[in-house]
């Protein structure tokens, strides 16, 4: 029990830090545009390319973590999405364009690495419940983000934000060291990384009935997550005519919502129902809410736009424990990070897409709502597979 919480706790701040990194560029966006002069609309290309990036990492990392351990590759994690955010500080913009291709390749095994970990520690049954409550680091990040860039930004200017978040991933890296004996006990030194492993594993989820379900899940809630994380902020300064300070703390009281509701849907998915039928739910859920942000209007009260906003979180932002648990139950033992790290490659398309669609659309239209309301079409497909009764084993199709 006592490696257990360990193993979340730790795990926990890792995917916090790791979360606030691709967060500090979208919610110091004003602030950076406004001092070089570039359309603030340009942070959809950033957080496309840091995904782009993810999804390469997400889909190869799993032999890294075999190879390396799990605790290993957490740390590397932290060490180069805090050297691409104090590379930005240069403020030249062809620097940001590599420094985000090299943030989406650092922030990738954090979440494989540590389901490999907590998959070692935790009971089956309350395995949605404990990956849930690890979980909770991303809003816990996105939450440190959008109350500590606002304050960085108005105290030490924008480049002081990313000074100080880089600092942050750089020290908990060196802090997770006396942990690595213990958490990276099972790792195979000797393990051969092989190209043709990337496609052997797509091949399986492709193939695998209840994975594939996964999949398009992954890509479907990661890709309204990130429209969440990009946009939102923008939305309310530049749409809604809020300070940088106020859509800062809308933005973190959303987040914060994420915390419970992460720990509540993995308790439903471990105790009262079937995760596939939580996560359908959760599909129509933040389809709804998000249709309702495309909908925002000045005219709306602080307090409406909140209740929206912590509805789109409590959706969009807190499925991913019940998720990652039944991709963990899906995955062979020793491939759970792997395999994990494969379905978030679908995942990492999501959030590389929608940002470059939605910047798209709102840059030919000036438009936000357009990009909010095609969003939410592929969360309704989504959920309408997870509604459809699965087969009896995760066996690969005929």
């Amino acid at each position: 029990m006592k490696l257990l919480i360990l193993a979340v706790v730790a795990m926990l701040f890792q995917q916090a830090l790791a979360y606030m990194s691709s967060l500090v560029m979208p919610v110091a966006a004003p602030a950076v545009a406004a001092d070089l002069n570039l359309n603030p609309a340009l942070v959809g290309v950033f957080t496309g390319i840091v995904f782009t990036g993810s999804m390469i990492s997400q889909v190869s990392c799993g032999g890294f973590i075999i190879r390396f351990g799990p605790l290993r590759m957490s740390q590397v994690s932290l060490v180069i999405s805090g050297s691409a955010l104090i590379a930005i500080m240069s403020g030249v913009p062809a620097i940001f364009a590599v420094a985000a291709f090299v943030m989406g390749l650092g922030t990738a095994p954090s979440t494989p690495a540590s389901s490999q970990i907590l998959s070692r520690y935790s009971p089956p049954r309350y395995a949605p419940l404990i990956f849930s409550v690890k979980q909770t680091g991303v809003p816990v990040g996105a939450m440190t983000a959008g109350v500590l860039v606002p304050f960085c930004v108005a105290t030490f200017g924008w480049r002081g934000a990313f000074a100080v978040s880089g600092l942050m991933c750089l020290g908990y890296a060196l802090l997770l060291q006396p942990l690595r004996k213990e958490f990276d006990r099972d790792r195979k030194p000797g393990y051969s990384l092989s190209p043709s492993d990337v496609g052997n594993l797509l091949r399986a989820i492709i193939t695998t009935s209840e994975l594939r379900t996964m999949a398009v899940a992954a890509f479907a809630f990661v890709g309204l997550q990130s429209l969440f994380g990009s946009f939102l902020v923008i939305y309310l300064t530049e749409g809604l005519g809020y300070t940088l300070e106020r859509a800062g703390y809308v933005f973190a009281i959303s987040q914060g919502a994420a915390i419970p509701a992460r720990i509540i849907w993995g308790w439903i998915g471990g105790a009262l129902a079937p995760p596939r039928v939580v996560l359908a739910c959760l599909g129509v859920g933040m389809a709804a809410s998000t249709i309702a942000t495309g909908l925002f209007d000045p005219g709306w009260s602080v307090v409406l736009v909140t209740v929206v906003a912590v509805a789109y979180s409590a959706t969009a932002v807190s499925w991913h424990g019940v998720l990652l648990a039944e991709v963990a139950r899906l995955a062979p033992p020793d491939r759970v990070g792997a395999t994990t790290g494969g379905v978030l490659a679908f995942g990492s398309a999501g959030m590389m897409s929608y940002p470059l669609i939605f910047s798209a659309v709102l840059g030919w239209t000036g438009r936000y709502d357009l990009g909010f309301f095609a969003g939410a079409v592929p969360a309704l497909i989504a959920a309408v597979l997870l509604f459809r009764r699965p087969p009896s084993s995760a066996s690969a199709d005929p």
